[in-house]
């Protein structure tokens, strides 16, 4: 099975910066992600990094997030810079495994900024 945690949300002032990690376990991942949820919301995805390394981002977050992962380590980090209000919401860590033909989910870190 696949299991992922995710930890370094908080509070944080509007344009301040946090990282988030991700310990991922589990073989023949594809591709590693972070959505966000924001109270009211649907589930998005804010960025992916594949297996080969290739990023992708959210429009909003272009130039101030960057999603990178240690493999030796099994970690998955999103940098966040610049934070706006509009990013407050529940940060979830993802994962798609080769082996087992779906997505798996972390249990999600808070993440509030304030104006």
């Amino acid at each position: 099975q696949v299991q992922l945690v995710e930890s370094g949300g908080g509070l944080v002032q509007a344009g301040g910066s946090l990282t988030l990690s991700c310990v991922v376990s589990g073989s023949m991942l594809r591709q590693l992600g972070w959505y966000r949820q924001a109270p009211g919301k649907e589930r998005e995805m804010v960025a992916t990094i594949a297996s080969e390394g290739t990023t992708n981002y959210q429009d909003s977050v272009k130039g101030r997030f960057t999603i990178t992962r240690d493999i030796a380590k099994n970690l998955v980090y999103l940098q966040m810079n610049s934070l706006k209000p509009e990013d407050t919401a529940v940060y979830y860590c993802n994962a798609y495994s080769i082996k087992y033909g779906r997505y798996y989910w972390g249990q999600g870190t808070q993440v509030t900024v304030s104006s």
